[in-house]
């Protein structure tokens, strides 16, 4: 025999939904994630971006990343293209005995 309870027809269902916590129903709570400098100013410049997190809901954070991530990458293709100085000299050669 089955126990289960079968509504009769043209009851509405009505969802069970949980009522949130009051922290999240403020906003989102900060994560408190310290970025470190690099020392290196447009590195840094990117990197402060990831304080956008903490005021944003989850649903902002991939666009943020994206942005930190892009930006990065363009950091890193402009040392590529800055000019390079001039050669490094080598050390000279000694005569192997």
């Amino acid at each position: 025999m089955c126990s289960a309870q079968i509504d009769e027809p043209g009851e509405p269902q009505v969802p069970q939904v949980p009522e949130e916590p009051a922290e999240e129903a403020e906003g989102p709570a900060p994560l408190g994630v310290g970025v470190t400098g690099t020392g290196h100013g447009p590195v840094d410049a990117v990197l402060a971006r990831l304080a956008d997190v903490d005021q944003l809901g989850v649903g902002g954070h991939r666009e943020v990343y994206e942005d930190v991530h892009d930006g990065l990458r363009r950091t890193l293709a402009a040392l590529d293209e800055q000019p390079s100085g001039p050669p490094v000299p080598r050390a000279p050669e000694h005569p192997r005995s």
